[in-house]
């Protein structure tokens, strides 16, 4: 009777599919910093995407320190994940983590934050291009100042691949207007406090500006707060597309901002990690675009970015 009911319990094994049987995927993430308004959104988007597919996701904060987010990557590897999914501190000291992973042959996909350094093999980066986001801003900047007008900068954490990219953008295209100057550049480290802190400076300095290019939409919005009732009529655009950067779109105090899909991003860097953990090909780089949202067309953008 007991060798009877072994073998129906074995054929029914057989029996289920292989889906069922097989181990559910174990992913790690370690987001940069949890305290950040867009990286909540995309964190949230990876989370949705991975109940969605039924894998069994760890997401740590690395609190914006680099060694500690390498640990997390360690503990990560130690644990046995199938692949690891990281927003960097810090886009130039990604090497430790690429040779952990590498080493350990743990897929690796980076997301939102471009690594500098070359992905090999089970390696891949999930983002926009930082470069054209600034270009965006800057153009519609440019319209709204007719050609003519001083440009500060805000600019984010020093460290960071999209700072640089974004930076770059908005000085391309301001090089192209004889009529436009950048007068001022200066790290809010992507935080609202940090640049209220920077453009009060500016005001109380007296500096002539008609226009501020922010790295993000929370510097943004802390440049307005810094501005109060903005009685100079300080032009003011940002990235991202938060909802909160949508509001002070719709109350015409902000010119514009360019929408950073976290959605598409989180669900990208998931499906990659499931690709690679399965052993399948992928692109080494998935661009998700970004778009310029201005208050004509803000309508269709409500209700993404939503944490």
């Amino acid at each position: 009777m007991k060798f009877k009911k072994a073998l129906v319990t074995s054929l029914l094994a057989c029996m289920l599919p292989a889906a069922v049987m097989a181990k559910d995927l174990q992913v790690g993430v370690s987001m940069a910093l949890f305290d950040d308004n867009f990286l909540t959104i995309l964190r949230t988007a990876m989370q949705k995407e991975m109940t969605k597919d039924g894998v069994q996701g760890q997401v740590e904060d690395a609190k914006g320190d680099v060694s500690q987010q390498l640990q997390q990557i360690q503990n990560f590897i130690g644990q046995g994940v199938d692949a690891i999914i990281v927003n960097p501190v810090d886009t130039n000291a990604v090497k430790p983590l690429m040779d952990a992973a590498s080493k350990a042959g743990v897929p690796l996909i980076f997301v939102n934050r471009k690594p500098a350094g070359e992905l090999t093999d089970k390696m891949a980066y999930v983002g926009s291009d930082s470069e054209l986001a600034g270009r965006l801003q800057m153009e519609a900047l440019a319209k709204a100042m007719n050609g003519k007008g001083n440009v500060a900068i805000l600019m984010g954490d020093l460290a960071n691949e999209s700072t640089r990219d974004r930076t770059k953008g908005v000085e391309a295209v301001v090089a192209k207007y004889p009529g436009l100057k950048v007068v001022q550049k200066q790290t809010a480290k992507f935080t609202r406090n940090d640049a209220v802190d920077v453009v009060s400076n500016w005001m109380t300095a007296g500096d002539d500006i008609q226009a501020i290019a922010s790295n993000n939409d929370e510097m943004a919005i802390g440049a307005l707060q810094a501005l109060g009732k903005n009685p100079n009529h300080i032009l003011i655009a940002g990235v991202d597309g938060t909802p909160d950067a949508l509001q002070m779109l719709k109350n015409g105090k902000m010119v514009a901002t360019v929408f950073q899909d976290a959605k598409g991003q989180g669900e990208g860097a998931v499906q990659t990690a499931v690709k690679l953990a399965k052993g399948e090909k992928v692109e080494k780089v998935i661009n998700i675009p970004y778009q310029l949202i201005t208050k004509d067309n803000m309508a269709q953008f409500e209700s993404r970015n939503q944490k």
